[in-house]
């Protein structure tokens, strides 16, 4: 027939089972855009977020070539792609990227074009969800502040704690700007991203030359999980939230620790937010 697409070659014919449901024809293509960070900040949320736009492809399952099976090949790493149409993007994410010292360069090998989403929440907050996160699977593990604290007394911040560490983002940013223009970034406000959904993800679809397709629309508050949950735009379908672990009560933390905490951060946050040129109002 005239003007059919060409069939798929054998190895584009068996879409990965991780993904939105496959167009019939396409190629699977490397990213043109990575979600890198930051564990804990809310890369979820923007993924599914994102993927509800019909002109986006984004893989369901974090592949983490770029930290952990780099020797495999760009191939391997293609092949684990949704099949996408010509005018469509492929997105992954892998939030440890955003703290893997190789993962700039190795990117940015790739592909110096490639657009790289960072998805930041306040350290401190972000610290807590992550070993929220860690004693539900790991109940035995000391108390938050055996792990933050060398010297509870001093104040003394444990920066080995990766909990800690990887909230130091003006730190891990470094390496990411001597292979990309701050303009190929795009950093998402873990805070808005809860209070106003649809006006994040509206920056997020203007970085990546998107029409603005998913709105307002498309977000109910779910005051349950205190957290927005998709909808389908009038009304058809239960809406979908994220998963059990997501909005999760945080363990409690004295506030003496939190203060210490946030002390620590300062700095490091107005840096950050200097080299953005974007204050989160973490302080």
């Amino acid at each position: 027939m005239t003007g059919s697409p060409p069939k798929p070659t054998e190895h584009q014919a068996h879409p990965t089972g991780n993904s939105t449901a496959a167009p019939r024809y396409g190629h699977k293509r490397l990213p043109q855009a990575i979600i890198v960070g930051v564990k804990k900040g809310g890369t979820r949320a923007v993924l599914e977020f994102i993927r509800v736009h019909p002109e986006v492809r984004a893989m369901g399952t974090e592949p983490h070539f770029f930290d952990r099976n780099y020797e495999r090949g760009l191939d391997w790493y293609r092949n684990l792609m949704p099949r996408s149409l010509d005018h469509q993007i492929t997105v992954e994410k892998t939030p440890s990227y955003f703290v893997t010292r190789e993962a700039p360069r190795r990117i940015s090998h790739m592909s110096p074009r490639v657009k790289l989403i960072v998805v930041v929440r306040n350290p401190v907050t972000r610290a807590i969800s992550d070993y929220t996160q860690t004693l539900s699977k790991k109940p035995d593990i000391p108390s938050f502040s055996e792990l933050a604290f060398l010297n509870r007394t001093s104040g003394e911040v444990d920066t080995s704690w990766n909990a800690i560490r990887i909230g130091l983002y003006a730190l891990h940013l470094q390496p990411w700007l001597s292979h990309f223009p701050i303009s190929q970034m795009h950093f998402v406000s873990g805070e808005r991203l809860i209070t106003d959904p649809s006006g994040e993800m509206a920056r997020v679809q203007d970085f990546l030359g998107l029409k603005r397709l998913v709105t307002e629309k498309h977000f109910y508050f779910n005051k349950t999980k205190g957290f927005p949950c998709l909808k389908k735009p009038g009304g058809g379908g239960a809406p979908r939230c994220l998963g059990k672990s997501k909005g999760r009560a945080h363990v409690q933390i004295t506030t003496e620790d939190i203060e210490q905490l946030r002390e620590f951060y300062r700095p490091h946050n107005i840096k950050f937010y200097e080299t953005v040129g974007q204050d989160f109002h973490w302080e």
